[in-house]
């Protein structure tokens, strides 16, 4: 396998982070391709490689993006499924939950 030595041949690692979570976790934070390279000092074409599926970088560099997108906010879910979201804090409005939902909310 190209450009990671992490233990990917065996199966045993869940991926880093997906392309896809990386483009979320950007709109997520309203974050443009630019934004993600220049927080981790690396150019926007290699965040635009990696997330479209161009290349295989080396983990370090993809745990580089994640960690700037955690920092920022993004909480990566990798089991059961791949996924990201917002971390709650203070003054982030998570909206009414689905199980809370009673005809005086729903509009």
């Amino acid at each position: 396998m190209a450009g990671s030595d992490e233990g990917a041949q065996s199966g045993t690692q869940a991926p880093i982070m997906s392309p896809a979570q990386s483009r979320a976790a950007r709109g997520l934070l309203g974050w443009s391709q630019a934004d993600l390279a220049g927080k981790v000092g690396l150019d926007e074409h290699f965040v635009r490689d990696f997330e479209g599926g161009y290349s295989d970088p080396p983990s370090g560099q993809i745990e580089a993006l994640r960690s700037a997108l955690s920092a920022a906010g993004a909480v990566f879910a990798d089991a059961p499924t791949l996924g990201v979201h917002l971390a709650a804090g203070p003054g982030v409005d998570e909206g009414t939950r689905a199980d809370a939902l009673t005809t005086e909310n729903d509009r």
